[in-house]
């Protein structure tokens, strides 16, 4: 399996092409601020042919670039419903003006093709199989993507905000709800095993255990606690 990561924009966002070799169709993760160039140049760096663009949410640092990025390849979008309105306001998502100077710099508005994402849901792309987490708390759209373990390569789990080597997202922001990001941390991230490779919307690769032996947020999390301080200001 190829996945090609980047981070992109003002804001650091990671943004991934997926596919099952190099030459094959690819799925795109996140294409955020910034990130429509770095993506043609994955695409043929790697002589790849996108079929979708999936989101793991719907703030501006993630979603800044779906238009042109769709546009330029006829692809859909998926997104989970909670956060589709997102995508054509991005200062309601925040609740507060992102700049005009910056505003200037975004396509901000859906895709012509918008397909939504509901948890539980395994999506067939690209010949790959991704299994959809709802797991709100950072947004109330959240979602995460999960492919299988092969023999090969272990189970890899694009955590978007989440969870972060070492944090997790921040829940300040309007839709943001610490109580239901520890719920989802318990429900979505916990179970995972050791060995599941974290691709995060901010930071460097990770794995699940990694974090739960260090990761002061999941330990707490496992330990049953669910008090702890704010989340850390990481994402948007």
């Amino acid at each position: 399996m190829l996945i090609a990561g980047f981070p992109a924009g003002a804001w650091g966002t990671n943004c991934y092409l997926v596919a099952p070799a190099a030459g094959e169709e690819c799925v795109i993760i996140d294409p955020g601020h910034q990130a429509a160039q770095g993506v043609e140049e994955a695409l043929k760096k790697h002589r790849l042919k996108p079929v979708a663009v999936v989101l793991t949410h719907g703030h501006i640092d993630h979603v800044a670039s779906v238009v042109p990025v769709c546009g330029a390849h006829d692809v859909p979008a998926w997104i989970h419903p909670a956060d589709r309105y997102m995508m054509s306001d991005p200062e309601k998502a925040l609740g507060r003006s992102i700049g005009q100077q910056l505003m200037g710099e975004l396509t901000v508005g859906e895709p012509d093709d918008v397909k939504e994402l509901t948890d539980g849901s395994r999506l067939e792309l690209a010949g790959l199989e991704f299994t959809v987490a709802h797991a709100p708390g950072h947004t109330k759209g959240s979602v995460t993507f999960r492919m299988p373990e092969t023999t090969e390569i272990p189970s890899v789990f694009f955590s978007g905000d989440l969870l972060f080597a070492g944090s997790i997202g921040r829940t300040d922001l309007p839709g943001g709800d610490h109580a239901e990001m520890l719920q989802s941390l318990a429900r979505v991230a916990l179970p995972l095993d050791d060995s599941t490779v974290v691709l995060s919307g901010h930071g460097p690769q990770t794995t699940i255990g990694q974090e739960r032996a260090t990761n002061p947020y999941l330990r707490e999390v496992a330990a049953g606690l669910g008090a702890g301080s704010p989340a850390p200001r990481r994402g948007m």
